[in-house]
């Protein structure tokens, strides 16, 4: 049977390695496509990393937002592209780790070939402001306390928001209800007004309601404490050692995409990473800049699909 897909991506590579190899890629605008609409912060840190390739490169590197069934349309589209060097995924941790996972989507990790990890986003703990908490110790009895049981907000089923809470709660022997939202925004706004008590949110969401006094950051879910709000322990350091729950922004291709592009790009991220105006901007985003190299990646995928599946069959969530 005619392969129509894998025709189109081995003569696409046959064609494309010469030029490749004499460093004449890019020849005209790439396009990386994210995954979900704009004006996140996701979205921004795409659009800074793509100016800086742009000027590396020559060509216009060009974020395109394909938006749908939270995430996977876009991250089909790059997985269905040709392995030219011409389309690119800004990859985000649900759709690579969690969604395959938890329901049959019409890709795998497979079909893509990591190439740097942008940035790291850690999550904070937190709780309304009225909740008369301020430590995760005090925060683990006030759930155990509650005589209808614990209630919080995430941002969807299946999120990181959600299955952040799933795993604390787990290794804490507490149970909890979800309620679910449609993103970590909305989830958040109802912690603020008070609606409910307790969530996990991303830190750079997170920062602003907790300096307005709204919120109350209990811990935070990185290895390491934050400089943007050093007083803030980790839950590893609150009697979890090892807890650790991440979400990265990273640049992915078509599987078969050639080495020598996936190494340029990625050294070029590095590079970028490491620049002060670069880091600055995005510590102000409220995220820690990587520039991994393509192997670094991968085994940082190839943990996180272990981790989200583990949090996934404790929630229940896993595809039939």
């Amino acid at each position: 049977m005619f392969d129509r897909r894998r025709f189109v991506a081995i003569a696409a590579l046959v064609a494309f390695t010469g030029s490749a190899a004499a460093g004449e890629w890019p020849e005209k605008p790439v396009r990386i496509i994210y995954p979900y609409a704009a004006g996140s912060t996701g979205d921004a840190t795409a659009r800074l990393i793509a100016r800086r390739l742009s000027d590396a490169f020559g060509q216009p590197f060009i974020i395109e937002n394909r938006v749908g069934a939270n995430g996977v349309i876009g991250t089909d589209a790059v997985a269905r592209s040709a392995p030219d060097g011409y389309t690119f995924l800004w990859a985000v941790t649900p759709q690579i780790a969690i969604s395959p996972v938890m329901t049959k989507v019409p890709y795998d990790s497979s079909d893509f070939a990591p190439i740097t990890a942008v940035s790291t986003n850690r999550f904070a703990l937190l709780v309304n402001a009225k909740v008369p908490v301020k430590t995760v110790p005090e925060f683990i009895e006030y759930v155990r306390a509650q005589p209808k049981g614990f209630t919080y907000a995430e941002g969807g089923a299946g999120s990181i928001s959600h299955l952040a809470m799933v795993l604390f709660l787990g290794r804490a022997g507490l149970k909890g209800t979800n309620v679910s939202y449609k993103g970590n925004q909305p989830a958040l706004t109802d912690v603020v007004a008070g609606h409910l008590p307790a969530m996990f949110a991303l830190f750079g969401d997170a920062l602003t309601q907790a300096e307005n006094g709204a919120i109350r950051l209990l811990a935070l879910s990185s290895e390491q404490r934050s400089a943007q709000a050093p007083d803030v322990p980790t839950i590893a350091e609150s009697g979890f050692p090892g807890f650790k729950t991440m979400s990265w922004w990273g640049l992915m291709a078509p599987a078969r995409t050639p080495k020598v592009i996936v190494d340029r790009i990625a050294a070029e991220v590095s590079k970028t990473a490491k620049d002060p105006k670069i880091v600055e901007q995005l510590t102000a985003f409220g995220v820690d800049p990587v520039g991994s190299s393509p192997a670094e990646f991968a085994a940082m995928v190839r943990a996180d699909i272990e981790l989200w599946a583990q949090a996934v069959k404790l929630a229940g969530l896993q595809a039939k």
